[in-house]
């Protein structure tokens, strides 16, 4: 594969950076600024909807859905140059384009295409994550969360946990649980959810970083319309497949290390800076080396997805190695500034962000996919490797203990 710019990509990646450095300023966050959660997605969705006016949103999606109709690789090289900018991105907005775009446009009826593409497209919806429970994080497949049928309605009830954003969402993507008898993973059906609905109640929970964006969501006695539903009845598990590749592919963020580099380079040390020190250019030359890795490892694995090949547990490589990348830089981030990174001065913006990542960093090991059950999935289904024992396969959801 070559991963240098072809004539095309090289015209586009121009027609990119000029529309960035017209449009992009006037929404792009100045360093170490602090706002609201609620200005944040403000502003994450004014972002959103000015990439849909340029033609930029959904590039890969086809024009009839409000996308550009354009390939992956350029996917690849708006991401590249957008990174180069602070700009209000996060889950409130990913969660729509990454993961319910995907299983809405693959498992979806015409009019729920119709319906929900091009207002997420736009900015104008947001959405969260409706999968962990309390008692079903890494095994997703063990949910409690029942829906019953009523006519043409279903009738909710159950806990969602860690939902991310879940406090500013406008719909949610949920997975619940319609027939108990036959096996965990086959007795589950998937719908979106308004978040307005009566019976939705979401609390958000205190996390040790100080922020509050991951939630609990309770559902009681929730009655919403068969419409909603996506896929068949019981194929929720497939659908939840097509969310989970799409959110391991698209883990990672270029220019990771560069950016650290260049915090080494203004950090004092005993003598010069943190980057004269041998110990920092090695431990920053091999997360230099893993972070170019992975970023090629991605683009295989996306060029996969563009040429309609189904990548399969090598999109768990992704996650799993990002995952263990981000702690491990984090880590260096902190022993270069040392002491101080334990107690962050308010007006030490970057080191705020590096502190904030190391926090994050612990939890992203589990969040999407812990490594144990990625792990399981590589050496399975990648390597060929045999099975674990598994004392639930093919006993009905209601016989387990």
């Amino acid at each position: 594969m070559d991963f240098n710019d072809t004539p095309e990509e090289a015209a586009f990646r121009s027609e990119v950076r000029a529309w960035l450095q017209k449009t992009a300023p006037a929404h792009a966050l100045a360093a170490g600024q602090q706002i609201s959660d609620g200005e944040q997605v403000a502003r994450g969705k004014a972002w959103q909807r000015a990439k849909y006016d340029g033609g930029y949103a959904g590039i890969t999606l086809p024009k009839a859905l409000g996308g550009r109709g354009g390939t992956i690789i350029e996917a690849v090289v708006f991401d590249e140059e957008e990174a180069r900018y602070n700009l209000p991105k996060g889950p409130y907005i990913g969660i729509g384009l990454g993961m319910a775009l995907p299983v809405i446009g693959k498992h979806g009826t015409e009019a729920q295409i119709s319906r929900f593409v091009e207002p997420t497209l736009k900015g104008d919806l947001t959405w969260c994550q409706l999968f962990s429970e309390p008692a079903a994080g890494s095994d997703l497949a063990a949910v409690r969360t029942r829906a019953v049928r009523d006519g043409d309605d279903w009738i909710i009830n159950g806990q969602k946990v860690w939902s991310s954003w879940a406090h500013h969402s406008d719909w949610g993507i949920l997975v619940v649980r319609t027939d108990p008898s036959v096996a965990k993973h086959k007795g589950l059906t998937f719908f979106v959810i308004d978040m307005k609905t009566p019976g939705v109640v979401v609390r958000p929970i205190r996390q040790i970083s100080g922020a509050s964006d991951f939630n609990e969501t309770f559902l009681t006695d929730v009655r919403i319309p068969d419409s909603w539903r996506i896929g068949a009845i019981g194929d929720g598990w497939a659908c939840c497949m097509t969310v989970l590749m799409g959110e391991r592919l698209n883990q990672g963020e270029e220019g990771k290390i560069a950016s650290l580099m260049a915090y080494a380079a203004e950090t004092p040390a005993a003598s010069g800076t943190a980057l004269d020190q041998s110990v920092n250019r090695l431990s920053l030359a091999t997360a230099y080396a893993e972070e170019q890795a992975q970023t090629y490892l991605q683009a295989r694995l996306r060029t996969m997805v563009s040429r309609g090949e189904n990548p399969g547990a090598l999109a768990a490589m992704m996650k799993l190695s990002y995952a263990s990348r981000l702690q491990k830089s984090s880590a260096i981030a902190m022993e270069i500034r040392g002491a101080g990174a334990l107690a962050v001065e308010p007006a030490e913006s970057q080191t705020r962000e590096l502190w904030d990542d190391y926090i994050w960093s612990a939890a992203l090991r589990i969040a999407g996919g812990a490594d144990e059950v990625l792990r399981n999935q590589i050496a399975e289904r990648v390597l060929g490797m045999p099975g674990e024992m598994r004392a639930d396969k093919g006993v009905p959801f209601s016989e387990l203990k």
